[in-house]
């Protein structure tokens, strides 16, 4: 369900409309705008509070690891808390934008967590985190009074900072109908996908098949160098094909033109969501071998020193393994 919180229709007469009658009202329904709680300013989070800031959202923020964009905010009207627990406190809705599930439960049950403030929260987690800590999570706050829903991010720091990013949200329908105003302010698209978990749960699949690619694009990279097929072959017959897409796109703007910032996302971090989505089958009881091979990839580029590189990096790392380069003069296709 998706609804904006300001074309509510609320009957006077005493009598339900839309299913809810005239004492069924919250607060965050009111035109006023919920004061927001911003942990998490990093390539993605930083635009993200950034738009909510710019389109009129009451924010506080805290200096999770860097203190660059969040000084940015400061200037521009966010307030600075000392600790998660003075954010909570000063907040209705907390957004988290880390890197997983271990720092969100850090920032949750710390001493100065956001549950020390002991009070009721509201809590959008748009970090890509484990769904089954996710959906132990959620119970666990909810038994104290307080929400979590999980809204994990697709595409890049680029839509984050221009407000079109997609949104997969997990959560009830009412909590959803709550956080959709806010998630307006920095996504294009926002997806329901079901429970609490749920989103987490999707945004693993959706990486399972973007990292995928990159381990595929890699090693059939590495194959076709072996051969003697240069990168700029390879890519004049793939581009344009219907095995072309933007992550391919993407991807090659760091082969053929050894753009470092052509996706921005780290291979530590790839090889999180890809050991997050191992647990997930594990504990489904699926067999995903796919799946394993593509951890390994990324596992063996960490191991090997390259963890805080980005993906398309990945090409190279599997070239190298193989003896054979991708940056080398290009040969004629004649």
């Amino acid at each position: 369900m998706e609804r904006s919180h300001d074309n509510v229709a609320i009957a006077t007469n005493g009598k339900k409309q839309n299913g809810r009658g005239p004492h069924d009202h919250h607060p965050w329904e009111d035109s006023m705008k919920e004061k927001i709680g911003f942990i998490g300013l990093g390539s993605m989070g930083s635009g993200m509070a950034a738009n909510l800031l710019a389109k009129g959202w009451p924010m506080t923020v805290f200096a999770h690891r860097s203190r660059e964009a969040l000084e940015r905010l400061v200037k521009d009207g966010a307030t600075e808390a000392a600790t998660p627990r003075d954010l909570a406190l000063a907040s209705d809705v907390v957004i988290l934008c880390v890197t997983g599930s271990p720092q969100v439960e850090q920032l949750l049950k710390g001493v100065d967590g956001l549950l020390a403030a002991g009070k009721e929260l509201f809590i959008i987690d748009c970090s890509t985190s484990n769904p089954a800590i996710t959906a132990q999570m959620a119970t666990e706050l909810a038994h104290q009074g307080s929400i979590l829903v999980d809204a994990p991010l697709a595409r890049t720091p680029k839509e984050a900072a221009e407000g079109t990013l997609d949104v997969m949200i997990g959560g009830s329908a009412e909590a959803v109908a709550r956080a959709k105003p806010i998630l307006e302010a920095f996504a294009a698209r926002i997806i329901h996908t079901g429970p609490t978990g749920s989103g987490h749960t999707m945004k693993l699949l959706n990486n399972f098949l973007s990292m995928g690619y990159a381990t595929i694009y890699s090693e059939a990279l590495a194959l076709g160098a072996k051969a003697g097929l240069t990168p700029q072959v390879f890519d004049s017959v793939i581009r344009g094909s219907r095995m072309d897409c933007g992550f391919y796109q993407a991807f090659f703007e760091f082969v053929l033109n050894r753009n470092p910032n052509a996706q921005r996302f780290a291979m530590v971090n790839a090889l999180k969501d890809m050991s997050y989505l191992a647990s997930f089958a594990q504990s489904a009881s699926i067999a995903n071998p796919i799946g394993a091979a593509v951890r390994n990839s990324f596992a063996t580029a960490v191991a090997t020193g390259h963890g805080e590189e980005f993906v398309p990096a990945l090409s190279d790392v599997i070239a190298a393994l193989n003896g054979v380069s991708l940056t080398g003069p290009a040969l004629s296709a004649d």
